[in-house]
């Protein structure tokens, strides 16, 4: 049976006649190369039954898709292996497999997702089952209650995808995917005849159109609460900033030309060599891996004292998207002011002594702040203090020869007495001039990466030349450590917002010079300087759309690129950025002094009310209304009956031409002939569900005729007709 359970009945007509079928039925099998293929017999020509199965089958696969990429291969399989074989069953007429073979790959799966989840509940785990048991339900379609269950398992998977992208392209898939479960579900009301899909796609598209006013004013009004709109935590992006740093780590990030923020300048923006938003600082190395350790050197409480700010601030506002460590990458330098720090809503933000914008828990959902900084500022102690010493530690056993060539420049005579800034510029002068090269795909390095990358293949993306500037800058013994982060956007704007991508992830350096503080100092300048003054990232090998796209015009990938960013970010802005804040000013609009969530509750209550009424209005109203085949088929019935035509309410228009011929004889056949075209034109191929309207006009000229023919039978012959 297939997902459409019931089909025909009394009214259902004649069979239709077809094109002729193959030998053994219009699904008589085929063998090619020993494999058994049922023959197709063309989509026009597909039983009712068979075609809705297919289309069903269809818009469960494109539901299932976006899954695939992200549930185990085994369950791909097994997914796609089962959609394949209920494909199989729909042209080649063959009956279901019992519930055994059904229960037993049920258990199989069960078994795979324990072994792989250690559990059966969960986001992960849950998803599985829920896509094995979609697929699974269409195997054992026998009842409508088996085709109401795969329609609101599709449903509820659709709620899933929401768990793990809320972007706008995951909306329009799903609202897809929506838009054909309604379709099947209005199918599976319409048993009788064959009903185009088209009609029943339209019939599904104005029901949703009827809901779309109570939807929108559930999203306007429906209280934003963090546990139910914000994304659980292990639904955050793999990719950005983290704690720690390898080499290789931000090349990594940099592959994802993705969107990590953006940013809006409320007045004239910075020029991208002063675009740096700051993120973790790592000043620990164990000789592998840098991480982010507490400074020593000033107390949390002191660190605004440590910091003074020059020239005119820049306002920005940033809408930044959900990551995995509890940081805000802020324009530097962003200070703690009540008219600079950032609020964020159910946030604590605080900033750390080196400058870090630290939250209390990761940001999880997509939020929109403002803040203010200063581009020309100077922090850190001015005097040496104790904790600055933990700067300049480095393992031992790791770069010998990096550490050797340090102590080889430090020996140089102009540089015997030189200040921090001084070996800065002697260390950024050879990099300038040392061969270096910038580039996203480096290569793997060994133990001592630095002294491989300083001295041997001289190949490197951000990281390597800040790491390698840091160990040279400790070696020398001046403090220094790695900030990480972001420099630069996109050149031009979208909408008015700048885009920081992870393609825009960058590491530097500062070190620590007497009397001043901390100094920025940038490596990457020194060898790639349109990265920084341009914000010319790398970009990774373009794939085949990519290079399809640009072989034809080379600013048409741009372009297109660039379009779907600004329809995306209207997107996040007016939909996904819709917050508590904005609700409560929407009630401050509507004329509520102080709203609150009390308020928001009533109005929601009150809209509720009123289409419910709305509602019970228009299905008053809608009783007394007719279906125009309901309507037709009562007048010819009233017509019949006039006539000495004993005819049932229930009966089709074929029975009822049977009856004309049975009850008049030939002075029917006009009548009956017209009740068989009545037939054809709502039950034969490319049947209608409205009757032409010269029908009807038609019809009343045979019953008159009818009519006129009984009366003169009925007549007592004349004495001229009896001569």
């Amino acid at each position: 049976m297939g997902l459409s359970v019931s089909r025909g009945g009394p009214s259902a007509g004649p069979p239709q006649a077809g094109p002729p079928s193959p030998p053994g039925g219009p699904f008589a099998v085929r063998r090619e190369r020993g494999v058994i293929l049922p023959h197709w017999p063309g989509w026009r020509n597909l039983p009712r039954e068979a075609r809705d199965t297919l289309f069903q089958l269809g818009v469960i696969g494109w539901t299932v898709l976006p899954h695939l990429v992200r549930l185990p291969l085994w369950c791909s399989v097994m997914v796609g292996t089962i959609l394949l074989w209920r494909l199989r069953l729909a042209l080649a007429n063959a009956p279901l497999p019992s519930r055994w073979i059904v229960a037993l790959v049920l258990v199989l799966a069960a078994a795979l997702t324990w072994s792989g989840e250690r559990t059966l509940l969960g986001k992960e785990a849950g998803v599985m089952m829920l896509v094995v048991l979609m697929s699974l339900k269409t195997l054992e379609l026998r009842a409508r209650r088996d085709a109401m269950v795969v329609f609101f398992l599709g449903f509820f998977l659709v709620w899933t995808h929401f768990l793990y992208s809320q972007s706008l392209a995951m909306a329009l898939a799903t609202l897809l995917s929506v838009w054909g479960l309604l379709t099947a579900l209005v199918l599976a009301h319409m048993p009788v005849g064959r009903p185009p899909l088209r009609r029943a796609a339209a019939v599904a598209a104005k029901g949703a159109l009827y809901g779309l006013p109570l939807m929108v004013a559930l999203f306007v009004l429906f209280p934003r609460i963090a546990p139910l709109w914000g994304l659980p935590q292990d639904a955050i992006g793999r990719t950005g900033l983290s704690g720690t740093l390898r080499m290789g780590g931000v090349a990594e990030i940099a592959n994802d030309d993705s969107i990590a923020m953006r940013i809006r300048f409320f007045g004239r923006p910075p020029t991208p060599e002063t675009l740096y938003f700051r993120g973790p600082v790592l000043s620990a190395f164990d000789g592998r891996e840098w991480s982010r350790s507490a400074p020593r050197f000033v107390s949390a409480a002191g660190a605004a004292t440590e910091v003074q700010v020059r020239g005119a601030p820049v306002r920005y506002e940033v809408t930044l998207e959900p990551s995995r460590i509890a940081l805000l990458p802020l324009l530097e330098r962003t200070p703690v002011r009540a008219d600079s720090a950032p609020s964020i809503p159910a946030v604590e933000v605080v900033q750390r002594p080196d400058l870090q914008w630290q939250t209390g828990r990761p940001i999880t959902e997509r939020v929109r702040f403002e803040a203010q900084a200063w581009p020309s500022f100077r922090h850190g102690p001015r005097v040496p203090a104790i904790g600055l010493r933990d700067l300049v530690s480095l393992p031992p056993g790791y770069n010998p020869r990096t550490l050797a060539w340090a102590a080889e420049l430090k020996r140089q005579s102009r540089l015997a007495d030189a200040d921090a800034r001084a070996l800065a510029d002697a260390v950024l002068a050879h990099i300038r001039s040392g061969e270096f090269s910038y580039t996203l795909a480096p290569g793997p390095y060994g133990r001592d990466a630095v002294d491989e990358f300083w001295f041997d293949r001289k190949l490197g993306f951000c990281e390597h030349f800040a790491a390698s500037f840091v160990v040279v800058m400790r070696a020398l013994d001046v403090p220094a450590r790695i900030v990480t982060g972001y420099q630069g956007t996109d050149p031009i704007p979208l909408d008015g917002y700048y885009a920081v991508r992870q393609s825009n992830a960058h590491a530097w350096a500062e070190y620590w010079q007497p009397g001043e503080g901390w100094l920025r100092a940038d490596p990457t300048a020194a060898v790639a300087p349109d990265r920084i003054q341009r914000s010319l990232s790398l970009r990774p090998p373009p794939n085949f759309v990519e290079q399809a796209i640009g072989s034809v015009s080379p600013q048409l990938l741009a372009r297109l690129r660039s379009a779907w960013e600004s329809i995306d970010n209207s997107w996040n802005q007016r939909v996904l950025s819709y917050s508590r804040g904005q609700q409560f000013k929407l009630l401050q609009d509507l004329g509520f002094e102080a709203p609150n969530w009390l308020d928001l509750a009533y109005l929601l209550i009150m809209l509720l009310c009123g289409a419910s009424i709305a509602g019970a209005a228009w299905a008053l109203w809608d009783r007394h209304r007719q279906d125009p085949w309901q309507r037709l088929q009562r007048q010819v019935q009233a017509r019949l009956q006039a006539l000495g035509v004993a005819v049932q309410p229930h009966d089709g228009p074929g029975m009822r031409a049977r009856r004309v011929r049975g009850t008049l004889g030939a002075e029917g056949e006009a009548l009956a002939a017209a009740l068989e075209t009545l037939e054809r034109a709502r039950y034969g191929p490319g049947g209608r569900p409205r009757v032409d309207r010269a029908w009807w006009p038609a019809f009343q000229a045979a019953a008159e005729r009818a009519a006129a023919g009984t009366r003169a039978r009925s007549l007592p012959p004349t004495p001229e007709a009896a001569a």
